[in-house]
């Protein structure tokens, strides 16, 4: 039998009417979870994996993996409204989605997210079922100096397309990896930069850190001025994109689909990368890249897309290698173990009812999501009209039950207003935040690949230019510099010609 003849079977037990509840409630749930500032996908999932111990497991896994990609969606919802980041891979939506509630226009933001969340979340399933198997054997092939190599190309990128100087992105990445430094060594376990407190001992909350210099910083920035904060009244019209929205936004939702896809197959590379990578992209394709971070479709369609199209291949190492590509997954496996199922290549030989049915749910829930999120643009819009005096306070509070309700931690919410002053004090001063949320996420994931690769080697460090993925990574960080310093030496040659220095 061919895949789509496997499909067609797992749509058999996707339709069951208790696996579409169950499906509908996840998809629900994720959603919710994901429109809350600070609870993303991984919370979600921990929060109801207990109430699935008595299901059926093609049950339990089919509303699990809702409430994965639901939480995907709902993220942006905060982001773009009131520019609270739902979960990490919503914030780098904040710099254009946000601009544009803003300018009266949130309502097609989150149209156009929604579009191109469903897209990209159906392509990646049909990838799941396409290409899972020769993806997996590719995907062992890249090690821990290539991972390295693509996560300082990572950061290379977004040095380059930052809001701000390159100076100034460079210096907020190299305070971001120094913010991740913080925590139990990953190899000797020893607490490093902790100051003897155990509240740091698993790190900095990303989560803290996130709303802080997004969501109270935004707060302090507009109670300077709030007398000309005015609320949004969006008319029905304004609720809808035009069509040069959805023809702005749809080769952004093709090329977001293809990043999401190819980097949630990678494990250890969160879905947080794909989305600054796909904002890159954005920007250095159009002819006035400068517009970016002004309230450009594109900024959203974009990182959207690749946010949720790393929904279906990130389930490609989890179920052809037992492998999590990202934490949230991780929660999966743990879901599959405990109902008696072994992640590998043998699960779709001897569980065919789970993969197949899990891919099967991934297309109905899609679409339930798709059907969930379009007619409640106009609710989560309406927000807006509340007088920024009574929404500030509604905002505050909303991150505090969200920030206290990760860890039950009183010291995270004393973090996040921490990073509050610290994100308006670098927002006074012109410094953009996302190199430095972006380098946290990584840095960790740095210092552990580039330390395996020099114990692979025995501290040899060419290591780190063998093999065909890292010289192409290598390559790629090489032509970016060089780029740029050729257009550092064209910048400073054209000013010194108009201040009239030749020679």
């Amino acid at each position: 039998m061919d895949a789509f003849g496997y499909l067609l079977d797992g749509f058999g037990v996707a339709i069951q009417p208790v696996n579409l509840l169950y499906c509908t409630i996840g998809v629900l749930w994720g959603t919710v979870v994901g429109v809350l500032p600070g609870l993303g996908p991984l919370a979600g999932l921990a929060l109801l994996l207990p109430l699935t111990f008595q299901l059926e497991a093609h049950t339990a896994i089919i509303m699990l993996a809702g409430i994965f990609y639901g939480a995907m969606y709902g993220g942006s919802t905060t982001s773009i409204l009131v520019k609270i980041p739902g979960e990490a891979a919503s914030v780098i939506t904040c710099l254009d989605g946000h601009e544009m509630a803003k300018r009266g226009r949130a309502g097609p933001a989150l149209v156009i997210s929604a579009l191109g969340s469903w897209f990209g979340g159906t392509v990646s399933v049909i990838g799941l079922m396409l290409f899972a198997p020769p993806l997996a054997v590719l995907m062992l092939k890249v090690g821990p100096s290539a991972m390295f190599g693509l996560m300082v190309l990572a950061l290379i990128v977004m040095s380059f397309i930052s809001s701000g100087s390159t100076l100034k992105a460079f210096i907020m990445i190299v305070f971001g990896l120094l913010l991740g430094a913080v925590g139990l060594d990953t190899l000797t376990g020893f607490p490093r930069f902790t100051f003897g407190s155990l509240h740091f001992v698993d790190g900095i909350s990303f989560v803290a850190m996130a709303l802080g210099l997004f969501g109270v910083s935004e707060i302090l920035i507009n109670l300077e001025n709030i007398a000309a904060v005015k609320p949004l009244r969006p008319t029905f019209r304004s609720l809808l994109p035009s069509r040069r929205d959805l023809r702005d936004s749809a080769p952004a939702i093709g090329r977001g689909t293809v990043i999401g896809f190819l980097f949630g197959i990678v494990p250890g590379i969160s879905h947080v990368v794909s989305t600054f990578v796909s904002y890159a992209v954005e920007r250095k394709l159009p002819r006035e890249p400068e517009a970016f971070g002004t309230g450009k479709i594109e900024g959203v369609a974009g990182p959207e897309t690749a946010n949720n199209a790393t929904t279906g291949s990130a389930m490609i190492p989890l179920l052809v290698l037992g492998i999590p590509s990202i934490p949230a997954t991780a929660i999966l496996l743990s879901a599959l173990i405990i109902h008696g199922i072994e992640p590998g290549p043998q699960m779709i030989e001897e569980r065919p009812d789970i993969f197949w049915g899990l891919i099967a749910s991934m297309y109905i829930g899609n679409v339930i999501l798709l059907i969930l999120n379009v007619p409640l643009v106009g609710i989560f819009v309406s927000l807006l009209r509340i007088p920024y005096v009574w929404l500030a306070p509604i905002v505050v509070l909303a991150s505090i039950v969200g920030v206290y309700s990760v860890n039950a931690s009183a010291v995270e919410i004393w973090l996040m207003i921490a990073f509050g002053l610290i994100g308006y004090v670098l927002r006074k001063f012109r410094f953009d935040v996302a190199p430095l949320l972006l380098a946290v996420v990584l840095g960790d994931r740095m210092e552990l690949a580039f330390r395996r690769s020099l114990t692979i080697s025995d501290g040899d460090y060419s290591i780190f230019i063998e093999g065909t993925v890292s010289r192409v990574f290598l390559a790629a960080v090489a032509l970016l510099v060089g780029l740029q310093a050729v257009a550092w030496y064209l910048g400073f040659r054209r000013r010194s010609l108009e201040n009239g220095d030749v020679s």
